[in-house]
């Protein structure tokens, strides 16, 4: 909706209930109506009113063209395109009123367009919001405008629905239909003819209403038995005769209100006639409706009789098929036993001779297992991938197992710390009565025995006869430990992001080990283990599988197998499907890096995560040990895990490709944030980096005037486009070298070497 107002309303302020406003409604500049309807208003209300508005309704827009003559729904296109449309079809509106307002030779005059597709209603709305005291409207002629007023048309409906409080006024060429006598045309001249036109309007009105009421009775009436058609010629013959009765009621109708009502009593007499019309018609219309409801209720009955018969016809067909069939089912019953019968002598011989097979079977079976057993044990006392150790050794290492040196227990044993050959080892002893976990031992001794890698833990030897393993010593114990709060010494972010790159570097050397890829399977916070300077490794290994068939990540295939692992880190397809892949320990490592960054058990953390990033509420569940988390990074290692612990294995991202080059640039921030920490001297503050905050080796100059390290400021131009100090955006983002300040810098880095002492 858009009003314009030309100039000023003039004269002194008036209080609201004061002022008198007049709405004219327009439809076009052109119009007969609307110009006749414009300058009746001018001259009989315009010198009377305080506020004087002209109206147009235009067409609720719901398409708009093309230029291929076709058109496009408004919620299909652009909002930006559909406002400028809009705007120019109120323009082209707007140009509506300029004749109109030159007729009124003031500028006290306002315009207003309406949206809407049904004029009246529009109309009829804004005159009650707005308080409109006065509402003109144009007719083209005075018999279409009778004509429409039987019906929908605008004129009509205003008339009928408008307020008290609102003077409606229809000027057509001969006539000035009106509801009210409006106040500002009391004058003496004009009442005895306002008067008599409305008197008029009302009789017309009330004829129209009284036929169109009829005719639709008589309508709805003679259409109601439509559905009795081929019944007795009387009731046709009486419709007929019924409808011929109200077409010359209505003939006679329409002929007595074209004629012209020139005094009250002839208006009187026709009201009259009318009404005698109307109840006959109605008491012929009653009769009638009776007689049909006769003709029904008979036709019902028989309808009932003859469903009654037909539902019995139906019974006794279907008890005819009953038995029909159950003498079939008899007969096939009986031929059924006698093959059973054979069937069960025959099982008998068969089941004989299974008995004797499966014997033999299980025999064999045996003694291939004891063979196997001799050829392992050979392999195991003849392998020298790995140092053998006596059970002797094993106790001297350990005190006799004394309980002061036991540093962990579990499900297949028990861990001491000892000392072999004066190195601190630990030494898993497998429980004597743990007979299952026997092929878990060989299997870690197989798997550990020709594994090297910085990042997985190291087998230093065997008790193969003990069930005995001996690794290297990890003195800050499990990354549970650190998790937990167990452990004392502080645990900064920038140490879990390189642990978890280490980790993620000894999975890869897993995944990739030839001629087969291994998976561990029971990849968990407990089997991380910490050295003295918190360097991670992979341990525990028991569980680990060599796969010789990897299955293709787009196919789903279902196996019988054991499974193995921790609930909590175990991959949701691995134990729906039992088919093990490489980006099974991809769902584990998933969970661990979400624990790294909360500090508590994985049970609902993925969930928990979910909802943190998606309300941005991250900073709320990091863990609170740590103060000054790297926000955005920790996002980002976030939403990788997240994608780690896809419910599918072709959902989660490749290790090599994706997962190790986001934590190797993590790693890498998280090594120059401990460089900053390690710095004891305290530079000039030109010299720092202001990303940093770490002593320039490389200072590049940024489109903002500020000098940075040149790898900081490339890593964050990759990321932003606005400057890392002032916030705004940058014009471009090339760097160009500060030599001078480099100078400086190695100038001051000489000095400071020269007063370090010497070792």
């Amino acid at each position: 909706m858009k009003v314009n107002v030309d100039g000023d309303t003039g004269g002194s302020p008036t209080s609201t209930s004061a002022m008198v406003t007049v709405a004219v409604a327009v439809k076009s500049a052109e119009g007969k109506g609307s110009q006749r309807a414009v300058k009746w208003a001018v001259e009989k209300l315009l010198p009377k009113a305080h506020r004087f508005v002209f109206i147009h309704v235009m067409p609720t827009i719901t398409t708009i063209p093309t230029p291929s003559g076709e058109s496009t729904l408004v919620d299909e296109l652009e909002a930006n395109v559909v406002k400028l449309y809009i705007e120019d079809k109120r323009a082209q509106c707007e140009e509506i009123f300029i004749p109109f307002k030159i007729l009124c030779k003031r500028k006290n005059v306002e315009t207003l367009v309406l949206e809407g597709n049904n004029p009246a209603t529009v109309l009829l709305k804004y005159v009650n919001d707005s308080g409109i005291k006065s509402l003109v409207l144009g007719s083209y002629s005075p018999n279409y405008f009778s004509r429409k007023l039987k019906g929908s048309s605008v004129p009509s409906i205003i008339l009928k629905h408008a307020p008290e409080c609102c003077d409606v006024y229809v000027v057509s060429s001969n006539k000035l239909m009106t509801n009210s006598l409006n106040p500002l045309l009391a004058t003496e001249g004009d009442l005895p003819t306002i008067n008599k036109q409305k008197s008029s309007a009302s009789s017309a009105s009330i004829d129209g209403v009284s036929h169109s009421r009829s005719s639709s009775l008589a309508s709805s009436h003679l259409n109601f038995p439509a559905f009795l058609d081929g019944n007795s010629s009387n009731y046709v013959s009486l419709q007929q005769k019924l409808n011929q009765n109200l077409e010359d009621v209505t003939t006679g109708l329409e002929t007595v209100k074209e004629c012209h009502i020139s005094t009250s009593s002839e208006q009187l007499d026709i009201q009259d006639e009318v009404e005698r019309v109307r109840l006959e018609l109605q008491t012929t219309l009653a009769m009638y409706n009776q007689t049909c409801e006769d003709l029904i209720h008979t036709q019902n009955k028989v309808q009932l009789f003859s469903s009654e018969y037909l539902e019995e016809y139906r019974k006794v067909n279907a008890a005819k098929k009953r038995e029909e069939n159950l003498r079939k089912i008899a007969a096939e019953e009986k031929e059924r036993h006698l093959e059973a019968e054979k069937e069960v002598e025959t099982a008998r011989k068969l089941l004989s001779e299974e008995t004797y097979e499966r014997q033999i079977a299980e025999l064999k079976a045996l003694q291939q297992s004891l063979e196997k057993k001799k050829t392992v044990d050979a392999l195991l006392s003849s392998d020298h991938r790995y140092r053998r150790l006596t059970r002797e050794e094993i106790e001297v290492a350990t005190d006799y197992f004394c309980e002061s040196k036991m540093i962990g227990e579990g499900a297949y044993g028990k861990v001491y710390k000892g000392d072999l050959d004066h190195t601190p080892v630990a030494i898993k002893v497998l429980c004597s009565d743990a007979s299952e976990k026997k092929e878990e031992f060989l299997r870690e001794v197989e798997v550990l025995s020709q594994l090297h890698h910085p990042h997985i833990v190291l087998l230093l030897g065997a008790c193969p006869e003990n069930g005995c393993l001996v690794y290297e010593y990890m003195e800050n114990g499990s990354l549970e430990d650190c998790i937990l709060e167990r452990n004392s010494k502080p645990f900064p972010w920038f140490s879990r992001f390189r642990i978890l790159f280490e980790v993620a570097c000894a999975l890869a050397f897993l995944h990739n080990s030839k001629p087969e890829p291994i998976v561990h399977r029971d990849l968990k916070p407990g089997n991380i283990l910490l050295d003295k300077n918190f360097v991670s490794k992979i341990g525990d290994v028991g569980l680990a599988k060599i796969i010789s068939d990897v299955v293709p990540e787009s196919v789903t295939e279902y196996r019988n197998s054991v499974l193995a692992g921790t609930l909590g880190y175990m991959d949701p397809e691995y134990q729906r499907t039992g088919t093990l892949r490489p980006k099974s320990d991809l769902y584990a490592f998933g969970i661990i890096t979400l624990q790294l960054l909360a500090a508590c058990r994985p049970n609902g953390l993925i969930m928990v995560f979910e909802n943190a990033i998606n309300s941005n509420l991250l900073v709320d569940i990091l863990d609170k040990s740590v103060p000054d988390w790297p926000l955005m990074e920790a996002e980002e290692l976030a939403r990788m895990a997240l994608k780690c612990c896809s419910l599918r294995c072709r959902d989660r991202p490749d290790l090599e490709t994706e997962v190790l080059p986001l934590l190797k640039r993590l790693s890498e921030f998280a090594d120059m944030r401990t460089k900053v920490e390690k710095n004891i001297i305290q530079a000039p503050s030109p010299y720092l980096c202001p990303i940093v905050q770490e002593v320039m080796e490389d200072p590049q100059i940024a489109a903002d005037g500020f000098t940075y390290e040149h790898r900081a400021i490339k890593l964050w131009l990759t990321r932003h486009s606005v400057s890392p100090v002032t916030k705004q955006i940058l014009q471009h983002k090339m760097v160009t070298p500060n030599r001078t300040l480099r100078l400086a810098i190695q100038e001051w880095r000489s000095q400071v070497t020269s007063f370090r002492p010497r070792s």
